[in-house]
């Protein structure tokens, strides 16, 4: 490797400091809206849910998420990226917060709303970030760390949430998210990128959203991510009340065995995405390495078909981990590809549209899946459609998406 590539792929002090808190935000980020699926056992039994509220209550959080993405890429193009963040997650604090004292489904339903709303700034803001401070080399390392923050995020949420639980019942957990999330406020008021850094470019510079339409591969990041989203959220949702449900894990039992597949995953892409990175330093096309890890990933997860099919608990959460492992190979790359079509004119834009349509899935999967476990009784069908939405999630990814270098927008 030359020492160009080696000056690419290392990070300097402030990006480390920008990207830990980045990290952080997205792992508070993910707690929060996974935090009710560890709390569902009991909310179903004390609020007397069916499947399918459950479900819509899952659902209701992407409602809002989806439809302010326009809005967060708007606002995060348009104005200072530490302020936008900032102010989505005091929101969705506050909406984790009010949550623990919430008494009825409609109350819990308003709350999934605003959180949806906070929440819908995150990625924008770190596409915006990350495509004007991080160069292509280092791109696959900075997305791998923040995908593994979000990982951890469910990770912890089910370990310690499942203890908190436990001992202290569902409403302690959301009081103790929603103080201790606030915390984060002070340390990105400090060390936030300072505008200097994520620097805006003038207004006639950017893109419109129908030039970016018009190109076939932001359709293709649309319908890929729609697909990663179908599969992700039904692990974050539904995996907590399946190891419940179907496995009769106890409380304590599901915070440590349903932790295990997220800890997995969030190594897995941290390694992955170093791992691009370095192929990619070494002289490989963005092209070939950003779409062999997203195809091979996307397939080899399919094996989690097998953890519904088998008896045993014990193979199940084996193959479990194993998928998850699979899953960190693309998960590392897809937003990678996204910042590296768009550019910086374009991130915040682009992401707003991709995760727009990409949360479409958050909407319909976690609905469509709570009907199923009413219909049938179990969730073997639930465990079949996501493997249909990862085989389609490859195909859209190496097949629609185009060859993978800057578009060249007609301002530039």
């Amino acid at each position: 490797m030359t020492a160009s590539s080696a000056v690419q792929v290392r990070l300097t002090f402030v990006q480390w400091v920008v990207l830990g808190l980045l990290v952080i935000s997205i792992g508070v980020n993910y707690i929060d809206r996974g935090t009710l699926a560890v709390a569902s056992p009991f909310l179903i039994a004390e609020l007397h849910l069916t499947k399918t509220q459950l479900g819509t209550l899952f659902s209701t959080f992407f409602w809002t998420y989806a439809a302010f993405q326009l809005a967060a890429g708007w606002l995060v193009d348009r104005y200072d990226v530490r302020f936008v963040l900032g102010a989505g997650f005091l929101i969705w604090s506050a909406a984790t917060l009010l949550t623990g004292l919430a008494n009825s489904f409609t109350a819990i339903f308003v709350l999934r709303l605003l959180l949806g709303m906070g929440e819908s700034v995150a990625y924008p803001s770190y596409s915006r970030i990350l495509a004007r401070g991080f160069p292509e080399g280092q791109r696959g390392i900075a997305n791998a760390l923040i995908d593994a923050g979000s990982k951890c995020g469910p990770a912890l949420g089910v370990f310690i949430g499942g203890l908190v639980v436990g001992h202290f019942g569902w409403r302690a957990l959301f009081l103790v998210l929603g103080f201790g999330g606030l915390l984060w406020l002070i340390p990105w008021g400090i060390w936030g990128p300072h505008p200097a850094t994520v620097e805006l470019p003038r207004n006639g510079d950017c893109p419109g959203i129908l030039e970016i339409l018009a190109k076939r591969s932001a359709w293709g990041t649309f319908l890929g991510l729609f697909c990663v989203n179908y599969a992700w959220y039904f692990l974050v949702f539904w995996l907590p009340p399946y190891l419940v449900m179907e496995r009769h894990f106890t409380a304590n039992m599901m915070a440590v065995f349903g932790s295990m597949p997220f800890w997995g995953l969030a190594l897995s892409s941290a390694t992955c995405g170093w791992a691009s990175d370095r192929w990619i330093a070494r002289g490989g096309s963005p092209t070939r390495v950003r779409k062999t890890f997203m195809a091979t990933g996307m397939l080899l997860s399919t094996m989690i078909l097998s953890v519904a099919i088998v008896h045993d608990a014990t193979t199940s959460m084996v193959l479990l981990v194993i998928t998850s492992l699979c899953f960190g190979l693309f998960t590392s790359n897809l937003w990678a590809i996204t910042q590296t079509l768009a550019g910086p004119e374009a991130a915040g834009k682009w992401t707003g549209w991709q995760n727009m349509f990409g949360n479409f899935a958050g909407i319909f999967g976690p609905w469509f899946t709570g009907k199923i476990v009413d219909a049938t009784g179990q969730f073997l069908l639930a465990f079949v459609a996501v493997c249909a939405a990862l085989i389609i999630g490859a195909f859209a990814f190496t097949v629609i998406v185009g060859e993978l270098k800057p578009v060249e927008w007609r301002a530039r």
